[in-house]
């Protein structure tokens, strides 16, 4: 029975793993330890040993190519045997096939249609319109969150018990309960309503559930750690019969609260199933000795966790490389600097990852790598001067700048909305063609002919006022540009557009505006600003060849480098400050397994640093070290800047800068207390 060439290579915990079959089990596999392995070869062997036919095989991802790799596998270890395998893909994929089978039972045709995110918003927006709910205050997007949170629940508009003291969910509760009677009336349903659908179908239909509890021999769930309620109790209910179970996972790696999932579906895993075998993967094939030791020093702080032992198969490897930078901008320099004066040599630039807390770091590390003409690409993400807002900005500042960037012009005349619709732009655009004028002039003329309809041209002219306003603040020596940007997003709109919409993206929005007012102090004025903007967006950033990769820490779960820098372990940026206010030592917590998932993306080098001074919202910030550096093993650290004991006036900075007064903050010496 043990002689079958994929068990070959397989651990003991690996192989105890794949054989054990009898009830429900746990495998907590440790970041690197072969969990994809372990479920291929354990889908192979129940089919080899009889167990159950591939159809009778129900194995659940959270992505379709993680589903797709996993087929893969099964099909090279099977060959034709594997044929059959049905029911193998992502949690929606397997309940939208389910409720295809079985629609009535919820009240929809089978024939029904799957919206996507666009079609969610104009649904909510119509039904705003008509309720009289002002959408620039409470945005669609932000509705649509509360919505998905009750359906991640498992909540109907019926079933739901508002929070009295939040007043968006007594405003949202109508919206949902209209919201779904229109998905029924067109015989649609959204993401969230494949899961929900298909729960109170297998509850309320007994016969269904008996057919699928009954076929569904063996269940295996990759990635149990990042289920929310609704995926955990339909799992539940489908394993009620066979109870063969099998869920893999990693507690320290669960960073997706954010998005419902819930934890304590790993953590009270056997409460939910008697009897149930945990088995621990505790071999890593990935990081070297000192970066895994590093990584599970830190996660050791943690209350809420199963707990293993995680060891590296691998060699000592180098140590955990601890920088120091004077600021931000000195740290994307040392970053950049290590990477072509050194790395580059060794490692190919593929393999070499910055992972950031928080997406508007990026900036500092672009604009370097441009400069020093370093490739790259953001992962997961938008570079940094082609985000939406920021092209907004600059485009307000081209058009002060420059009455006749047409471009400019039509991006932000109706941003925010004024009025100033596709009609009223079409008349401008062609009366300019006509009589060769700028779009901004061509609308002046426009207006004084009378030509704009009424509450087109009150919008128009509003915005043209602004723009003279605007240009004679520039010509004031007490306005400077970066002032001048200030100005011009109170003034337009826009600035009240983003704080007073409640959209789950507009934090992430106005502070890459913030980072943007950081990047304009770096230049003397308006024009050598818009110069640099013009160079960045127009070198071709899609080089053929090797890139760094840069990304956020929640991006790179599941993909692992050669070498990842971990910049900006600083109190308030990581651990973030929101998640600790919000959620307490349970933020707390997410964020240390975010560091920890940071951490062991690193196969052979891992470098953190730290700022002691942040240049944030316009100011000089005295930054302090992240507690997370406390928690690190001195031992498996190599320190590259520090004061000499007893000497602080000597202060060595990674051995590349003259030390200044000013960089010897009361940030770095409280550090100098803590690590003396």
């Amino acid at each position: 029975m043990t002689n079958y060439e994929y068990l070959s290579g397989l651990n003991n915990a690996q192989n105890e793993a794949v054989l054990y079959l009898d009830g429900p089990l746990l495998i907590v596999a440790g970041a690197g330890s072969g969990k994809t392995k372990v479920l291929t070869s354990r889908i192979a062997h129940i089919i080899k040993q009889k167990k159950a036919y591939p159809s009778q095989i129900l194995s659940v991802t959270f992505t379709n190519k993680a589903a797709k790799e996993m087929g893969n596998r099964v099909s090279r270890i099977l060959k034709n045997e594997a044929v059959g395998l049905s029911w193998l893909g992502t949690f929606h994929s397997i309940c939208a096939k389910l409720l295809r089978k079985h629609a009535a039972a919820v009240g929809l045709n089978s024939n029904f249609t799957i919206i996507d995110q666009d079609d969610q918003i104009r649904l909510i927006k119509n039904i705003c319109k008509g309720e009289n709910i002002d959408i620039k205050k409470l945005a669609p997007k932000y509705i649509l969150s509360i919505i998905d949170k009750w359906k991640n629940k498992g909540l109907y508009p019926d079933q739901v018990n508002i929070n009295k003291k939040d007043l968006y969910e007594k405003i949202v509760l109508p919206i949902y309960k209209i919201y779904q009677k229109k998905l029924l009336d067109l015989n649609t349903c959204d993401f969230g309503d494949l899961m929900l659908h298909c729960v109170n179908m297998l509850e309320n239909n007994k016969d269904i559930r008996e057919i699928y509890s009954k076929n569904f021999k063996y269940i295996l769930v990759d990635e149990y750690q990042d289920t929310n309620f609704i995926q955990s109790k339909w799992l539940n209910i489908l394993a009620e019969n066979n109870m063969n179970i099998c869920c893999v996972g990693d507690d320290d790696q669960s960073i997706y609260s954010w998005r419902g999932a819930e934890i304590k579906n790993f953590l009270e895993f056997d409460k939910i199933y008697e009897n149930t075998k945990v088995i621990r993967l505790e071999e890593n094939y990935r990081s070297s000795e000192n970066i895994l030791e590093v990584a599970s020093k830190l996660i050791s702080n943690n209350q809420n966790r199963v707990g293993k032992n995680l060891k590296s198969t691998l060699a000592k490897g180098d140590l955990v490389t601890l920088n120091c930078y004077k600021n931000g901008k000195d740290e994307a320099t040392g970053v950049g600097d290590q990477i072509e004066n050194d790395l580059k040599k060794k490692y190919s630039l593929n393999n070499i990852a910055i992972l950031v807390r928080a997406i508007f770091q990026t900036r500092e590390f672009e604009e370097r790598f441009l400069k020093v003409g370093l490739p790259y690409r953001i992962l997961g993400g938008i570079k940094f001067y082609e985000r939406a807002e920021i092209k907004d900005c600059v485009a307000y500042l081209r058009l002060i700048h420059q009455n006749k960037d047409n471009l400019a012009f039509e991006r932000i005349v109706n941003n925010p909305k004024r009025a100033v619709g596709e009609s009223t732009i079409k008349i401008i655009n062609e009366h300019s063609k006509k009589n060769s004028t700028s779009l901004e002039t061509s609308s002046r003329n426009l207006i004084e002919l009378n030509l704009i309809k009424p509450k087109a041209k009150l919008g128009l002219t509003f915005f043209l006022n602004l723009l003279e306003k605007w240009r004679n603040d520039l010509k004031n020596k007490n306005t400077n540009h970066v002032k001048l940007l200030q100005i011009v997003l109170d003034e337009s709109g826009y600035s009240a557009l983003l704080k007073n919409k409640k959209d789950i993206e507009n934090e992430n929005r106005l502070e890459n505006i913030k980072e943007l007012l950081n990047a304009m102090k770096e230049f003397d004025n308006l024009e050598s600003f818009l110069d640099h903007v013009a160079l960045a967006t127009s070198i071709d950033q899609d080089w053929q060849g090797e890139k760094v990769n840069l990304m956020t820490m929640h991006s790179s779960k599941g993909l692992e480098f050669d070498v990842v820098f971990l910049p900006g372990w600083e109190e308030g940026l990581f651990p973030h400050q929101k998640s600790i206010e919000e959620k307490g030592q349970n933020g707390l917590e997410e964020e240390r397994r975010l560091a920890y998932v940071g951490i062991t993306r690193a196969r052979k080098k891992a470098l953190i640093s730290f700022s002691m001074n942040r240049f944030y919202q316009g100011d000089w910030i005295d930054s302090m070290v992240s507690r997370f550096i406390d928690e690190l093993p001195e031992v498996n650290l190599e320190k590259n800047t520090f004061f000499q004991e007893n000497t602080e006036e000597d202060f060595e900075f990674n051995q590349d800068y003259e030390a200044e007064n000013e960089i010897r903050s009361p940030g770095w010496a409280r550090y100098q207390k803590r690590i003396k």
